[in-house]
């Protein structure tokens, strides 16, 4: 069974990472796709790989133009739109508050929030009136960040903490005609862009150090790949899920009973 047969969804930064891991198993699942992109290199790569069967746009997701552009792209293609996955995201590489000088802290700021807050907004104000017209759903993807420290740094946290927020108002704004999610990956192993401004600054971790620390802190002693998470993202997309609206679904390893030990 596919779940998503005849589903139509636009994904904001499809091209790597857990937005390609959601790309790959929402085409086996039977959606009609447009990825939304900032890289045209990873965007040829998707247009390769799916010979074409997999719309893609090109475009910022601070601008609310763009998203609004993507919008209109997914409706010439593909007549409605079923499905909008905001994951386009930013990472700021676990840095701490006084580790910032004051001008490189206006400057992350600005580039996290731009991206990681801004970005999730403007995709949910240029996709809702097409989602009302096929009482649809926004998933969006928040992080281990949403809930506890040390998932990130300082700015990162309280962007995620931010689209928590947003998901919550707005699945009581847009009741009853549209559904609004999120998903909270736990520590992953992806190559998530840390912002310009804090390369230099930011923490080096090898990956097996990283994989390492993931698996000590959760009590399934795992550290996640990007297709670990996926699942969520499908039933949620699903009619499947059709009673689930304001919560987010934590992919984490167990993190909420790791206990005191």
């Amino acid at each position: 069974m596919r779940w998503l047969k005849e589903k139509t969804v636009l994904i904001t930064g499809g091209g790597a990472g857990i937005g390609k891991a959601i790309v790959d198993r929402f085409v086996a699942e039977g959606a009609n796709l447009l990825v939304f992109d900032i890289s045209k290199e990873r965007l040829v790569e998707i247009d390769h790989e799916f010979e074409g069967k997999v719309a893609t746009y090109q475009g910022d997701v601070r601008s609310y133009s763009d998203n609004e552009q993507a919008v209109a792209c997914t409706i010439e293609r593909f007549g409605k739109l079923d499905c909008l996955v905001a994951n386009a995201g930013l990472f700021d590489g676990f840095v701490k508050l006084l580790d910032y000088q004051p001008e490189v802290l206006e400057q992350t700021y600005q580039q996290l929030f731009d991206i990681n807050v801004k970005g999730a907004f403007h995709a949910a104000r240029a996709a809702l009136p097409e989602l009302m017209k096929t009482k649809g759903n926004m998933i969006f993807s928040v992080s281990g960040s949403s809930f506890y420290p040390d998932g990130g740094g300082t700015i990162y946290t309280a962007t995620k903490h931010a689209v928590l927020g947003l998901i919550r108002q707005l699945a009581f704004e847009a009741a009853p005609t549209v559904r609004v999610n999120g998903v909270a990956p736990g520590g992953t192993i992806t190559d998530l862009k840390v912002v310009p401004s804090l390369e230099g600054l930011a923490k080096q971790v090898s990956k097996e150090e990283k994989k390492a620390s993931i698996q000590s802190r959760n009590p399934l002693r795992m550290y996640m790949v990007p297709e670990d998470h996926v699942a969520s993202y499908v039933l949620l997309a699903s009619d499947q899920a059709r009673a689930i609206t304001g919560e987010v679904i934590n992919s984490n390893g167990g993190l909420t009973v790791r206990g005191l030990s």
